[in-house]
This record gives structure tokens, C-alpha cells and sequence, in this order.
């Protein structure tokens, strides 16, 4: 019966193109984010200089996304990321900066619901007159 630890497994790194495949973004805007400087962290590069995301990489780009489909402008996302790097003391400034835009696309989720309603009306309309 053997004692021996297996080494602990090294974290799941992704190539450019994978990070591409998983999260629907093209290789030229994950480029554009790291330029940007909206990653919380250099991407690690492999002695080939390749990219080489783990698995922390991913996750924020995921959320990145999200913010960026709810209309979240890149300079905010930046400053967001800007007080993530800086840590925990800012913690009440990305509270303000979530809030605000979260009541940004609860605003806009109001107008689009206002608008598929009236979009409903005409299709309701329509669908009266053409079924009598």
C-alpha cells in the first residue's frame, strides 16, 4: 500500500482560441480587453509567448461579458477593474459602480417591457383582423 501524495494538479490553463470558443468572444476582442486594460491580471504567456488564461481569467471575462451585454461602457468597466486590482478597501465603490449600473438596465428592462407591449397591441390587432 503505497503513502505517496499525488502532486497537486496544476489549474486548467486555456489557449486564446479555447477562451475564444467558451465564451463566444472573437481572439481580437480578448486581445482588446487585455490592451484595454480591463483584465484584472496579465494573461499568463507560455514560453512560446502564446496566451494561457486559467481558470480566474475565464471567469472574469465571463462576467466582463455580461457587463458589457447590459450596455456597461468600457471606461466603467475599466474603473471597475481598476478597484478590483486595488482590493478590498474599495469595495464600497464597486458596491456604487453595480448599483448604479444595475439601475441602469432595470431602466432600459422598463422601456424594452413598454415596448414589446405595444408590439403586442399591433400583433393582437393584426391578428383580429385577419382571423375574422
Amino acid at each position: 500500500m503505497s503513502t505517496a501524495t499525488a502532486a497537486p494538479a496544476e489549474p486548467e490553463v486555456l489557449s486564446i482560441s479555447q477562451v475564444a470558443a467558451v465564451t463566444g468572444l472573437t481572439v481580437h476582442t480578448l486581445r482588446y480587453y487585455e490592451r484595454a486594460g480591463l483584465m484584472l491580471d496579465p494573461v499568463e504567456r507560455a514560453s512560446s509567448q502564446h496566451r494561457r488564461y486559467r481558470p480566474a481569467d475565464v471567469g472574469w471575462v465571463d462576467f466582463l461579458t455580461k457587463l458589457r451585454a447590459t450596455g456597461m461602457p468600457i471606461a466603467r468597466i475599466r474603473e471597475y477593474a481598476r478597484l478590483l486590482r486595488i482590493g478590498p478597501a474599495t469595495e464600497p465603490e464597486r458596491l456604487a459602480l453595480l448599483r448604479t449600473h444595475r439601475d441602469e438596465v432595470e431602466a432600459q428592462l422598463a422601456r424594452t417591457h413598454a415596448s414589446l407591449a405595444a408590439i403586442d397591441i399591433k400583433i393582437a390587432a393584426y391578428q383580429e383582423r385577419t382571423t375574422h
